[in-house]
């Protein structure tokens, strides 16, 4: 016997809460989430934001920033880094004044489509958007945190059903990110 067609609403209502729940969503792969982070120069983790695999980068940004703690010998922990680099989905007028406004240096080259809007404005466009190259070329730290993140299995595969547990185990890989990190003697 079939249910009705008000069950079969219900059931699939209930089934999108569940996947809304478990932060998974809909992207080209299947249903999958997505995990923005921020890293620092040697590849080792500081904060992470877990989002449905359909969210887009760019609002993401000041999130994760936020949640940036640096610890140092004395005092409160540091959360305004010297230049934060990111790729080409981070530059929004909104994540530049962001940084601006916090005297961060911004390492975001601008998207085409943002420039030839600039420049089809004339001299109300706006000054071209600068960027230091050789701090952006280190922007591949956080690729690179990545792939160490993905060689644990649980993680590349996300075998975990609530992003808790997930977030967790995140955590637990970062944790012996740093751990190794911080072991390793220097000669």
């Amino acid at each position: 016997m079939r249910p009705r067609a008000g069950e079969r609403r219900r059931i699939r209502r209930r089934h999108g809460l569940r996947l809304k729940a478990a932060l998974l969503g809909r992207s080209r792969g299947g249903q999958t989430s997505k995990v923005h982070l921020a890293a620092d120069r040697k590849c080792r983790p500081l904060a992470f934001v877990l989002t449905a695999g359909q969210a887009a980068d760019s609002p993401q940004f000041i999130p994760v920033l936020a949640k940036v703690r640096v610890p140092g010998p004395v005092g409160r922990p540091r959360t305004r880094p010297d230049a934060v680099a990111g790729d080409k989905a981070y530059s929004s007028r909104g994540n530049r004044a962001y940084l601006r406004k916090r005297g961060i240096k911004v390492v975001i080259p601008e998207k085409k489509d943002q420039a030839a809007n600039r420049k089809k404005k004339g001299s109300g466009g706006g000054r071209p958007v600068r960027h230091d190259a050789d701090l952006y070329k280190e922007r591949n730290t956080v690729e690179r945190l990545i792939n160490k993140l993905k060689a644990w299995r649980g993680i590349a595969t996300r075998y975990d059903k609530t992003p808790g547990s997930y977030l967790a185990g995140l955590h637990l890989r970062a944790s012996m990110i740093w751990i190794k990190e911080l072991t390793q003697t220097t000669p």
